[in-house]
């Protein structure tokens, strides 16, 4: 019997130290209602399309058109979320880079490519006439 409550101690004074302080639950959570026109933002009318904002979110908003539909995600890197730095489309329209920390997202999915542990912070985004909005 000393052996399980051994174990269960060692169970719980252990796990809390295993996981980060909220996983990547990183960034923020605030209401985000945002329209994007499709009018301003013409890219979004071809697949791999970004649209990138100031507004909205934490840092702003990136809206990509998959091809198979909208998605949307926050600006603010993963990475030292507190610092609030945006990320910037790269050249090619495919990868987002933080300019602080040089972390890269895939935009397809928001994703990590490169030396960030979390994923952008991903919105709802839909499609209603020429109008994306994007929400949570």
């Amino acid at each position: 019997m000393s052996n399980i409550l051994y174990i269960v101690s060692f169970v719980l004074l252990v796990l809390p130290m295993a996981c980060k302080k909220g996983g990547c639950n990183v960034i923020e959570n605030m209401p985000v209602t945002e329209q994007v026109s499709m009018i301003q933002y013409s890219q979004l009318y071809v697949p791999n399309g970004v649209a990138v904002t100031d507004r909205g979110g934490v840092a702003g908003l990136i809206v990509v058109n998959t091809g198979n539909g909208y998605v949307a995600f926050d600006r603010c890197s993963t990475v030292n979320p507190e610092k609030r730095c945006a990320v910037v489309v790269e050249e090619n329209g495919v990868v987002a880079r933080d300019p602080c920390s040089g972390a890269r997202y895939l935009l397809v999915n928001g994703s990590p490519a490169e030396l960030a542990e979390c994923p952008l912070k991903p919105y709802h985004a839909s499609r209603n006439g020429e109008t994306i909005i994007v929400s949570n």
